[in-house]
């Protein structure tokens, strides 16, 4: 069998990009029933015949990024959408800080218009350094972060929503609640 990691991006694929390729049908709130993912998961490859519910399981709870959820009988993706319509996230309120890790070329877009989510259904924030950068580091080698005045934005009308336990997500984040976040803030943890 193909290890987790290859499992987990098929995963993903299946439920956050392109679900009409795996012949999957996602309602409104992006579920997919999980004997329809496992049978299509299986048709994909030749490796991949003898899995079991239980495989997809194991990966689902030993992500360290938390990015499906399985409930009777049913998984999604929990962020990350690309797929048309937009699905729903429970409503919060969010910390006062967080997070937006980017690369210097999108920062001096971002300084201008504030975060928007472009190809995504949301826009991403992260609740602490280490996952903004990570974030951050994707995309460019001299990562950038931004702090997100979060909870002022939420008292001004941003909504913010849990995207799991690292991740809330906004519809999109105006300017004026941004600021770079400098190194020595992050260094010594003053971003919490």
């Amino acid at each position: 069998m193909s290890n987790d990691a290859e499992l987990s991006k098929a995963l993903s694929h299946a439920l956050r990009h392109e679900p009409w390729l795996y012949e999957l049908e996602l309602d409104d709130e992006g579920w997919a029933s999980l004997d329809a993912v496992l049978e299509a998961l299986k048709s994909q490859r030749d490796e991949w015949q003898d899995l079991l519910l239980l495989d997809l399981m194991r990966v689902v709870e030993s992500s360290s990024k938390r990015r499906h959820e399985i409930i009777e009988g049913r998984i999604r993706a929990l962020y990350g959408h690309s797929v048309p319509g937009k699905l729903r996230h429970e409503l919060a309120s969010p910390p006062s800080i967080l997070l937006h890790g980017t690369s210097p070329e999108a920062a001096t877009v971002i300084v201008r218009k504030g975060l928007l989510p472009l190809k995504r259904q949301y826009v991403h924030l992260s609740i602490d350094v280490a996952t903004a950068m990570e974030v951050a580091r994707r995309k460019s080698k001299t990562p950038m972060l931004f702090e997100v005045e979060a909870q002022a934005a939420h008292k001004a009308g941003i909504l913010f929503y849990v995207g799991n336990e690292r991740v809330w997500l906004a519809d999109s984040v105006p300017a004026r609640f941004l600021r770079i976040a400098t190194e020595a803030r992050c260094q010594y943890g003053a971003i919490k």
